[in-house]
């Protein structure tokens, strides 16, 4: 049995445009969904979408009236529509475990109140576990690490010693924190690991995402600042600082000792070579390629980066070169005409010698 659409308008507090009594299954995006499901529309310019759309119903922005669809008129509508979206497959809570006979925990672990290991589980010596962490199965706690109140650690994350997690944090599955940094020193034709005697400090209200990697530093910590949210296939090198409340989105690479200010952006794929510092509020477009200091509140973009601008213009003059070059072809088919007309002429023009 699915729910009248006037009883999602009750539930997100939005007004009913259309026919209330119109049974709703489920809810999907506009793409994908099918008839006796509900959608959205976060901007009425997108109104085309609609034209391929078999939603039976749509959350939409206060004033606006699709046409020939029932709606639920609300302020927010992606906050209302993820209420829609709780109603019909509500999260599913991890279940309250304790410390699970299948965990392995060291007897000089200090374990918090409220806190769940989950099977299969290790935690090391001196490994000190603050209030309500989660602690899923598969998870690596290697000694001496301290984990902060409230954390979360997904299945197969992996913490090497040392590692400190602030409260709050969220680790995601797969994640290593405090492996070796990538140096070596050569020393008689072979490479000789530089010493590894670091650490990773993660700050209150982290989120580290899946397959992340953040390297210990070389001497002292690789820092993760407050707030900072890290996506998913990651990659932080030995000794770097970031900032508070960055925003670093998948595959990206940063080179050791490496810096940033506070709320930057680096889109997918950036690359940042080593001993550079990003300024605070800096935004880094997709696949840039960062070699150098950027300056506080610029927006760098291309390979190497350099300002959106200068980057823009780059690209225009990039789009002409197909046709300065046929351009450039006709100048020079115009002057080689021109120098044999003159050739010819000297050839041709009668000789004045006695």
């Amino acid at each position: 049995m699915g729910t009248p659409l006037s009883e999602l308008a009750r539930l997100v507090d939005g007004q009913l445009v259309g026919d209330g009594t119109i049974d709703i299954s489920d809810a999907a995006t506009i793409a994908t969904a099918q008839e006796g499901e509900i959608s959205f529309l976060d901007d009425p310019e997108k109104n085309k979408l609609l034209d391929d759309s078999r939603a039976s119903a749509l959350v939409v922005p206060t004033g606006f009236v699709p046409d020939k669809v029932a709606a639920i008129q609300v302020t927010d509508v992606p906050e209302a529509f993820a209420q829609i979206v709780t109603h019909f497959r509500p999260p599913r809570y991890a279940k309250r475990v304790g410390i699970s006979p299948a965990a392995i925990v060291s007897p000089s672990a200090q374990i918090g109140e409220e806190v769940d290991i989950h099977l299969g589980a290790t935690i090391g010596d001196d490994v000190t576990i603050g209030a309500r962490a989660t602690i899923h199965a598969g998870v690596t706690v290697m000694d001496g690490c301290c984990i902060g109140e409230d954390v979360t650690i997904f299945p197969n994350a992996v913490l090497y010693e040392n590692t400190i997690l602030g409260p709050r944090s969220i680790v995601h599955a797969g994640a290593v924190l405090g492996a070796y940094g990538f140096g070596y020193t050569t020393v008689s034709g072979r490479h000789i690991l530089s010493a590894q005697l670091g650490y990773v400090c993660i700050g209150p209200d982290v989120e580290i995402g899946a397959a992340t990697t953040i390297d210990r530093g070389t001497y002292g910590p690789t820092e993760i600042g407050e707030g900072t949210k890290i996506d998913n296939l990651v990659m932080i090198a030995h000794n770097c600082r970031i900032g508070r409340h960055n925003i670093i989105c998948s595959q990206v690479g940063i080179a050791g000792s490496t810096t940033t200010g506070d709320y930057v952006v680096m889109a997918g794929q950036v690359g940042v070579r080593d001993h550079v510092h990003i300024g605070s509020r800096v935004r880094l477009g997709a696949m840039a390629g960062v070699h150098s200091d950027v300056p506080d509140g610029e927006c760098f973009v291309g390979i190497p980066a350099t300002p959106l601008r200068e980057q823009s213009v780059k690209q225009a003059a990039l789009a002409r070169l197909p046709e300065m070059r046929k351009q450039l072809k006709q100048m020079q088919r115009t002057i080689d005409k021109m120098t044999e007309d003159r050739s010819m002429g000297d050839v041709k023009k009668p000789s004045t010698a006695a």
